[in-house]
């Protein structure tokens, strides 16, 4: 069973999940992570979810406001590799869409590479659309970026 906690940037399974992310970003990316890794800090003002199975953190995300209280950005989307294809991303990506939805904001963009086939199509089945890049990805050949609304 998958257990979802809400929590914060503090959390230590958040930073230890996200430690995981950032080494398998500079598998996927050798050559470019470089210029993601400045975008992909994460303030204490980010709402963190970190997912379960038998009590073994195994995947996370989080949001921040991109503004007053319009749009989220959703980051840091991680599941071990060990417990893909169990649906947790999707678990997680709703209950951060939730979470969002119940502090009144209105739509969510991310980010993700053009080389994380897995996380697109996840975003895609969420009914995420491509949209054009937005700062500080604008220039970044390999980002994707895609919105969609929360209603």
């Amino acid at each position: 069973m998958i257990f979802l906690k809400r929590t914060t940037a503090h959390d230590p399974d958040f930073l230890s999940l996200v430690t995981a992310l950032d080494k398998e970003l500079w598998k996927r990316y050798p050559a470019t992570q470089q210029n993601f890794a400045p975008h992909n800090k994460i303030d204490q003002a980010a709402r963190v979810v970190v997912a379960y199975a038998d009590n073994l953190p195994v995947g996370c995300g989080c949001f921040r406001p991109m503004d007053e209280k319009t749009t989220i950005e959703i980051k840091r989307m991680y599941v071990s590799s060990s417990s893909r294809g169990l649906g947790i991303a999707k678990k997680i990506l709703h209950e951060l869409e939730q979470w969002a939805k119940e502090q009144g904001f209105i739509e969510a963009k991310l980010e993700t590479g053009d080389n994380q086939p897995e996380a697109i199509a996840v975003y895609k089945r969420a009914q995420y659309q491509k949209i054009p890049n937005y700062p500080p990805y604008e220039r970044i050949k390999e980002s994707i970026c895609m919105a969609k609304p929360l209603n």
